[in-house]
């Protein structure tokens, strides 16, 4: 099962993907979207959308996963992030993915065995399970694959978006 994991951003949105066959996990791609510089934010939507929808075409997932909405202590920056993460669900929920969806807590815990673990904890701990260099892997892009691993594990998901038809 190839499995897609976003970590919305509106100057970076982190996508990691992992094949889950037998138990084993296989980094398949990972990165992160970043829309030019200095675009206005609206304007950083489409680009991300249209970047995922290219995403999709080329890897064809067979699930998706993200972190939960979370409460946020800035209304304002809870607003954005929550247009970033529709822009980025959009074309999976379109394109009749499966969009599963994980509290940030279980999917550290997952991870690490630490439900509070900082974003370094994170992605070292993904680094060694899906034997990839830290180094080559940026924060938004590890806790993508963090929250593809957490679904890979997980035998019954919390929430359900979609389904395919």
């Amino acid at each position: 099962m190839l499995i897609l994991g976003l970590d919305p951003g509106s100057s970076s949105t982190g996508y990691g993907v992992v094949d889950s066959r037998s138990g084993r996990l296989r980094v398949v791609t990972f990165g992160t979207i970043s829309p030019p510089r200095g675009l206005p934010f609206l304007q950083r939507l489409p680009h991300i959308a249209r970047s995922l929808e290219e995403l999709l075409l080329r890897v064809r997932p067979d699930a998706a996963a993200a972190e939960d909405i979370f409460m946020a202590r800035n209304s304002r920056v809870a607003l954005k992030l929550g247009h970033v993460r529709g822009a980025a669900l959009l074309p999976l929920l379109t394109a009749g993915i499966p969009v599963h969806e994980y509290p940030a807590r279980l999917v550290k815990k997952t991870v690490t065995g630490y439900g509070a673990a900082e974003k370094e904890q994170v992605r070292r701990m993904v680094g060694i399970l899906l034997g990839v260099r830290t180094d080559d892997l940026a924060l938004d892009a590890s806790d993508a694959l963090a929250v593809a691993i957490c679904h890979a594990h997980s035998s019954v998901p919390l929430r359900h978006a979609v389904a395919r038809g």
